[in-house]
């Protein structure tokens, strides 16, 4: 691996072994399978898997001076919310602060054996979203820190997601235990299966939603079950025409933005005439280079549509802060609408662990990362940069508001259920890995047995009570009035 671009140096080919206009730079080495299991085993001697449930806390950063270094880059008057929103609970803490776990990670060894990482794989960025078949399909769906690095990473991220996730619910410890052990395990067996599997079998590989959603059902209680068959419900009609029925209305004949204040306000509210005729133009420049980054048959669908209003967005937990406009666009009259979410991608957490990427434009990272990873992806999935008022460029990456997106919240969980969902999210993930790392030596490092999920287990719980006293310093500063913060969840 070279450690200063943050891409893979895989033993079966990577984009590192290309340049951007695709053109071979280098031989691509082709090993044998048995070669390549006989690496990931080799790694386990320098690295074992009982190494994996080290957690350092020694000259470990403050976690609040982690969340501050991001303000700056920041809409001031949104810092406030993101502190409100963290501030719920220890789960929407640790949604937030995937700078601070990634600091945590990057303070012990790790197995070496590199993939595209999520970067933010907590159970809740894992969810429902339609692909261009128009069929419902369940993946990651959130690559705002995606970057190359260790594959544990991502795991011990999604482990200890589940495990605040428990504690909440109120889990027994072994309860709490299990599901975590599960989720971990589902990653071990699921890549062991990927690895006996080919290559074009990895890339064309999917989980389908609907198959997901009715196991999951079987391990839910009946408010549970209803609440989750309404969410599939709703993302199966989820699209820009929903959206419009929801965010937008007719004004003097043209569709507009409804102000919802704070989470979505029309670009008229708090910009004046110079400024919105400025940032009209900035937007419209962005959108024009933005159509060069699709493929040819989509970059024609977009120009059959124009835009017509603007408005900025509040988005997640972490993200909160970072720029993001919502796009309304006009097909062949008003009933033809397309709603697009322009977001502001800055550079990964993982970045300044894990290597700078490749990619010098954040919003070509975050797509060329989604589409490595997730098995579909948006028809309009594109990026670029915009200047701003304040004068400063910003990439962005543009796609689909709303595309049949919808997710299962793991708070309110039973033991069960919250266990079998993260398995699932388990194997989710390890199919994303194998798409881009050594899904055979990394199969081969795991092994048949349980160290893994055992070394992963203590891991995750080590960290849910680290991440608790996180959340308490936050808490803490907010009642002292040493941060601002403004709750709107």
């Amino acid at each position: 691996m070279n450690e200063s671009d943050g891409v893979p140096d895989s033993s079966t080919g990577s984009p590192d072994s290309m340049t951007d206009a695709g053109r071979v730079s280098r031989p691509i080495p082709h090993p044998s399978r048995s070669e390549r299991a006989a690496a990931g085993k080799a790694v386990r001697k320098t690295r074992p898997l009982t190494g994996l449930a080290d957690l350092s806390t020694d000259d470990r950063p403050n976690a609040l001076d982690l969340l501050h270094s991001q303000d700056a880059s920041r809409v001031p008057e949104l810092v406030p919310i993101r502190y409100g929103r963290m501030s719920v609970s220890a789960f929407t803490f640790f949604r937030g602060g995937a700078l601070v776990m990634a600091s945590d990670l990057a303070a012990n060894a790790n197995s070496g054996l590199r993939v595209q990482l999520c970067g933010d794989a907590h159970i809740n960025n894992f969810g429902i979203y339609a692909s261009p078949e128009r069929r419902l399909v369940f993946d990651i769906n959130d690559f705002d820190e995606t970057h190359f690095g260790p594959f544990e990473w991502d795991v011990k991220r999604m482990a200890a997601s589940v495990a605040i996730a428990a504690q909440i619910n109120g889990f027994t410890k072994k309860q709490t235990r299990e599901a975590v052990r599960t989720s971990a395990q589902g990653y071990r067996e699921a890549m062991r299966n990927l690895a006996a599997n080919g290559n074009l079998a990895i890339w064309y590989s999917h989980l389908d939603a609907e198959e997901i959603i009715n196991t999951v059902r079987r391990a839910l209680d009946n408010r549970r079950m209803t609440s989750t068959s309404a969410m599939l419900d709703k993302a199966r009609v989820r699209d820009s025409n929903q959206a419009v029925s929801k965010l937008a209305e007719l004004v003097d004949g043209e569709l507009r933005f409804v102000s919802q204040p704070p989470l979505i306000i029309p670009i008229e509210e708090f910009l004046t005439s110079g400024e919105i005729e400025e940032t009209y133009s900035y937007i419209r420049t962005m959108v024009r280079g933005y159509r060069s980054t699709l493929q040819w048959d989509r970059r024609h669908l977009l120009e059959q549509f124009r835009l017509v209003h603007m408005a900025r967005k509040v988005v997640g937990v972490g993200s909160v802060g970072t720029r993001s406009w919502l796009l309304l666009f006009e097909g062949v009259d008003g009933s033809d609408p397309l709603v697009l979410q322009a977001k502001e991608a800055q550079a990964s957490v993982l970045e300044r662990f894990a290597g700078k990427s490749r990619f010098k434009h954040q919003g070509q990272r975050v797509v060329n990362g989604q589409q490595f990873m997730q098995a579909t992806s948006d028809i309009f999935l594109g990026w670029q940069s915009s200047r701003a008022l304040d004068e400063r460029e910003h990439d962005f990456y543009i796609r689909q508001l709303r595309d049949g997106k919808g997710s299962i919240d793991p708070v309110g969980m039973l033991p069960d259920g919250l266990a079998l969902y993260g398995r699932i999210c388990g194997e989710t993930l390890a199919r994303a890995h194998a798409r881009s790392g050594d899904r055979v030596a990394i199969a081969s490092y795991l092994g048949a047995r349980t160290r893994f999920e055992d070394a992963i287990t203590e891991y995750a719980l080590a960290y849910a009570e680290l991440n608790n006293k996180d959340y308490g310093t936050l808490t803490a500063a907010i009642a002292d009035r040493k941060i601002t913060a403004v709750k709107d969840l």
